[in-house]
């Protein structure tokens, strides 16, 4: 039996029309899924959405917009069919479990969401991002001073966009440590050895009307009497600044305060000039304390890492403390820091950890 031409062709065309059907209207939707306004079709996106009007990539000089999808949508063909199967999800919370359909859930919810898109990013090298920005294309001379070093070390380093940009559309989520965490670093304290020749303080501590001692400051113990400690600090002053002392020469680390008392009483050393033309001279104050104090500083560096971790790397990957100075990283740290909640304590306890790490510091 012999098919016709006429109807070889009849197959063929049927053929063509439903593969065209049904791979054209696949795309179709496909395509009108990826759409910001189908995105926001779901009542529980307005919160993303409020937040990503008021980015950059939403609103900018260049009048150029990343819609939803040129952010957490790739372009190749895997991980796109990957991330639309992924998406089905989504439709299954908004319209069977409503897991986020209030903003007290939604909040609830936004560490779990971020740190899973964080996740995809960084396992694709922030492909999405790539689409838009490259090293390559990058004109760092018009970029910041702090922006071009910050790429530079990037790239040195094997980064990702994500590692940086984590709250660039949508707002980090806000985390804030136990107070357990501190409670058990003053535990420590109460348990530090009382024979110890050396001590570390773990939050600011008076010298009578003397001063007071930063967090960290190496105190050299020469007696006990009970709960009392006379200790000797060693470190620099600089000439015009004689309030303060210095953890080392030129290392404008602030290791204590002083009274116009505790001015008079430092004993100093020779002076000396360093290459800016500033005049240091070695010093020691002797005085009296009855503040709790460790025996040994890891804890204390312990719990700094752990400030790290919660106000630092939720926005970015963490920055060794080795990569600025010790008289870079006081402004770094406070600039940072106002975008966070941290208390003043813990921002000093965390400074002092990034200087005392720091790559000129003395080691």
């Amino acid at each position: 039996m012999t098919i016709k031409k006429r109807t070889i062709a009849l197959i063929a065309v049927i053929g063509i029309a439903v593969g065209w059907i049904t791979l054209g209207g696949t795309a179709y939707v496909m395509e009108k899924t990826s759409s910001t306004e189908f995105c926001i079709s779901c009542h529980t996106m307005t919160t993303p959405y409020e937040e990503y009007q008021g980015s950059i990539h939403f609103s900018n000089a260049k009048g150029i917009r990343a819609e939803c999808s040129d952010c957490h949508v790739p372009t190749d063909p895997i991980g796109f069919i990957v991330t639309k199967l992924k998406a089905t999800k989504d439709i299954y919370h908004e319209f069977v479990t409503g897991k986020i359909d209030t903003e007290e859930k939604y909040e609830a919810h936004r560490l779990e969401m971020a740190e899973s898109v964080w996740a995809q990013l960084k396992a694709n090298d922030s492909a999405t991002c790539r689409s838009c920005h490259t090293f390559d294309a990058m004109d760092t001379y018009e970029q910041s001073k702090d922006a071009a070093k910050m790429h530079q070390y990037g790239q040195e380093n094997n980064q990702t966009c994500i590692d940086c940009h984590k709250g660039v559309a949508h707002f980090p989520p806000e985390l804030e440590m136990d107070s357990s965490a501190f409670d058990h670093l003053i535990d420590l304290t109460k348990s530090a050895d009382p024979k110890a020749t050396t001590v570390y303080p773990v939050q600011p501590t008076p010298m009578g009307d003397l001063g007071t001692i930063n967090p960290a400051t190496k105190l050299k113990v020469t007696n006990v009497e009970g709960d009392k400690r006379q200790i000797e600090i060693d470190g620099y002053q600089m000439a015009g600044a004689e309030q303060v002392i210095y953890l080392d020469k030129g290392k404008r680390a602030i290791i204590a305060s002083l009274t116009e008392k505790g001015t008079k009483a430092v004993k100093q050393g020779e002076e000396s000039t360093d290459d800016y033309g500033n005049k240091w001279r070695p010093v020691t104050l002797t005085a009296d304390i009855d503040t709790p104090v460790l025996s040994d500083l890891e804890p204390l560096w312990e719990y700094a890492e752990q400030l790290d971790t919660v106000y630092c790397s939720t926005c970015h990957a963490k920055i060794h403390a080795n990569h600025f100075t010790v008289n870079a990283w006081p402004s770094v740290a406070k600039g940072m820091g106002a975008r966070t909640d941290i208390s003043d304590l813990d921002l000093e306890i965390l400074t002092k950890f990034f200087q005392y790490h720091a790559k000129d510091a003395k080691k």
